[in-house]
């Protein structure tokens, strides 16, 4: 704790502080509020996109087998060509979105591949989309997370450190001060009697 200055203008300076300190909390309190609000919504998408993969592998599980089945896959049957990203902003942070993806047309010989090539490649597609919408939402909830960590953080000196030890301050300096004009008022009266003995 630092020493303070007794005086008239460092009650001025600390009582502006918390005039400072009151406007800015329910500011910061808002803040933390719809940051805990978007951080809860990213992690129930987070949530819903991986049941939704999940789901989506285990219905590969049930006809894996036949990718056993040596047909010529290569990867260049499923080729991104385009994956978009925008930017968001949510309680001043800048945040990514996912605005989707392309794929390249798999060429491929009708008559030489089996019949299910194609609802892979689709399903394939299905989980690849997935995991570029997952890694963008793993990205939205670590800015979030750590805007959120630090705005509670500074809830927390405002309520905690700084409002309390403004208040402090000022009581403190009102005091002394008051003590002061008490001694100043008294060491008055008494010059005024002496002066008022020493006339009679």
């Amino acid at each position: 704790m630092f020493k303070i200055r007794l005086t008239k203008n460092e009650l001025k300076r600390q009582k502006d502080a918390l005039r400072m300190y009151n406007r800015y909390l329910p500011t910061l309190i808002l803040k933390k509020q719809q940051l805990q609000m978007e951080v809860r919504k990213v992690e129930e998408r987070q949530y819903k996109l991986q049941q939704a993969k999940d789901l989506l592998e285990e219905d590969f599980r049930s006809w894996i087998a036949v990718f056993g089945e040596d047909v010529g896959l290569s990867e260049k049957l499923i080729v991104l060509e385009k994956f978009s990203r925008g930017i968001g902003n949510i309680a001043g942070v800048s945040i990514p979105l996912f605005e989707g993806a392309k794929f390249a047309e798999a060429e491929y010989d009708l008559w030489v591949m089996p019949l299910w090539v194609d609802k892979a490649i689709e399903e394939l597609q299905r989980v690849m989309l997935l995991d570029l919408e997952l890694q963008v939402l793993r990205e939205q909830y670590s800015l979030l997370f750590a805007e959120l960590r630090t705005t509670t953080q500074r809830v927390n000196l405002f309520e905690k450190v700084k409002i309390p030890e403004t208040k402090m301050y000022i009581k403190k300096i009102s005091i002394y001060l008051g003590d002061q004009q008490t001694a100043s008022v008294v060491r008055g009266k008494i010059a005024k009697r002496g002066l008022e003995k020493a006339l009679r």
